[in-house]
This record gives C-alpha cells, structure tokens and sequence, in this order.
C-alpha cells in the first residue's frame, strides 16, 4: 500500500475503507487504476495521485476470497482526501461497517468529500443515510437484494456506473477500473487513463453508461438500447413493465424500442419479456420443491393456469414433465 503522504505534484488522493468479506477484485481493479496513473510506466512511484486504506483500529481486514489487506492510516491521522471510496463485502455477512468508520463517512460528507461506493459499497453508504435523493448503480445480480433492503428505491442496474454530483457508485467488477478511469481522466489526463487500462489489458475506458453485461442469456443482443432494456426486464420478472413503460424508462418511444429489438434480436419486447419470465420458471420448477402457484406469482403471471398455459403453448412441456426431465447441460 502507499504512503498517504502525496508529493507536491500529486493531484489526486484517495482513501479506501474496506467492508469485512470485501470484493477484492472490486478492490485491486481500482487500486491498480491508480497505480499505474500515478507514475511513468510500471514503477508504480505515487507521484500524480496516492491511495491509503483507512482504518479505525489497524487490523487487517478479510476480503470475500480469504486474503487480508493491512491498513496503512488511521482515521485521526487521515489527511485531505478528494474521494472516499468504500468497497463492500458479502450481502447478508452480518458485518456492517464500525461505528467509527461510519461517523466518518458521514463527517466527510458534511466536509463536501465526494463518496464512492463500489459493488455491495452502496449498500454500506446507504445504510449509512449518504445515498439518500441520490440515483445509485448497482450490479444486476444485487438489484433485488437492494430492493428488498431499501424499500422504495430503485437502483440504476443496467449501466456500469452512475455518477450523481459528489455521489460515484458502481457494479463491481471491472466496472470500477473504469470508474477510477473516469477520475484519472477528471483529475490527471485522459493519456493516464488509457496507459492504465491498456497495461491492465482493459481494451479502453468506457463511459458509465454503457450497459451492464447482464446475465446469461440466449439473446446475445448487441445494441445497447436493447441489452439495457433485457436488464430491466430481467429485473422485474415479478412485475413485468408495459411496454410503454419500458420505453418511457428509457427514453425512447415505443415504436423505436420495438424497431431496435427486431433489428438485434429479431423478436419484439414483450416476446424477449416472456421468454425471460418462462427461463427462470422452468429454473424454479427443476431447483425445488416451491409450489407451481408460487413460481408463476415471482415469474409474473397471473396465476399456476396461466403459467402452466404459456408454458404448453411456448414450451410444449407442462411444470410436472419439466420437474421431471433432467435439466438441459448448459
């Protein structure tokens, strides 16, 4: 880890809190980032900008994988930083942030220090009261667990990452490297960024809103339009949007939205919904015992007839004959 003391030439300073089971690739891609900005070629010297990990009591902190990073400053001794950046752990470890670490946050906020949250870090912030009137990104494969946490909110989970005034979240992954991208561009220069994601063999800094990569799925879409809409659709399986309001959503018309859906994938909207809703109950209905009611209710039909009917007309199978056939290899 740096030395939190910055060179006279250093133009950005960051301080890192790390949540107990932290993701450590969230973690290292954004570190990196800075590394390799800070310095010419692969010295790793921090010259244009310093990082230090924070720490209310000095012990090392376990990442999700097992490896422990040592904090390197003490929250009394912490200098001036231009960002804070919390990097969160495993949803439902039980281990929220300390107390200090928190009223920290929160005394740093009130200073005016932009906050960063990256992967399950938006959960910490805002349980912390610091996300609140703010739009917030967060991974597609958290979005329900933050829905169910915060009730009322909806998170932006079909872009990579989301900046909103001195507010910066993010879905993890390698998304963060180029969000910490986006900060070398604002504060040292775009040639900094490139160097860095080129040594990271990261092929170009992207811009916060293209499109989350999404889950796994048979309609490999390629317009962005059409890839940030399947992410919302996959997101509200329950409760499946008109498609009125998918294309309000996204601020296009519904003519456009149905003219780009059959350009890339050669279906409409609502055919694409549907398919989405009948994969995962023919998921549910081989992964256990949950009632054929229950699974048409979370996969946003009316009732089990109306599944049991769509799943005859599109699938030609019935619930039971599909609980009893293996599941197809992937």
């Amino acid at each position: 880890m740096a030395d939190h003391k910055s060179t006279p030439r250093s133009r950005l300073h960051v301080g890192f809190i790390l949540a107990q089971d932290f993701t450590l690739s969230a973690f290292a891609n954004f570190v990196d980032v800075l590394r390799l900005a800070a310095d010419e070629g692969d010295r790793s010297r921090p010259i244009h900008c310093d990082w230090s990990v924070l720490s209310a009591d000095m012990n090392p902190v376990r990442s999700s994988c097992g490896v422990k990073v040592q904090p390197d400053t003490r929250l009394r001794h912490a200098p001036r930083f231009d960002y804070i950046v919390v990097v969160g752990g495993l949803i439902g470890s039980g281990a929220p942030l300390p107390a200090e670490l928190v009223a920290y946050l929160r005394a740093q906020a009130a200073a005016g220090v932009p906050l960063a949250g990256l992967c399950t870090g938006v959960f910490q912030l805002h349980e912390a009261g610091l996300l609140d009137g703010y739009r917030v990104c967060v991974s597609w494969f958290h979005h329900r667990d933050f829905t169910e946490r915060f009730q009322g909110t909806t998170p932006v989970s079909d872009r990579i990452f989301v900046v909103d005034r001195d507010r910066l979240t993010c879905s993890g992954g390698h998304s963060t490297a180029h969000l910490a991208a986006f900060l070398v561009q604002r504060h040292i220069g775009a040639e900094a960024a490139t160097k860095s994601l080129s040594i990271l063999i990261i092929d170009g800094a992207r811009p916060g809103d293209v499109p989350q990569p999404g889950p796994v799925s048979a309609m490999a879409a390629r317009d962005p339009l059409v890839r940030m809409a399947l992410g919302r659709l996959q997101q509200a399986l329950d409760a499946p949007p008109t498609m009125g309001e998918l294309a309000s959503a996204l601020d296009v018309s519904r003519k456009t939205l149905e003219r780009r859906f059959r350009a890339d994938i050669a279906q409409s909207p609502a055919r694409a919904g549907l398919s989405m809703r009948l994969d995962r109950a023919e998921h549910l209905l081989r992964a256990g015992p949950e009632s054929v009611t229950d699974i048409a209710l979370s996969c946003g039909f009316c009732d089990a007839s109306h599944l049991i009917r769509a799943l005859k007309s599109e699938r030609g199978r019935t619930p039971t004959q599909i609980r009893n056939q293996p599941a197809p290899l992937p």
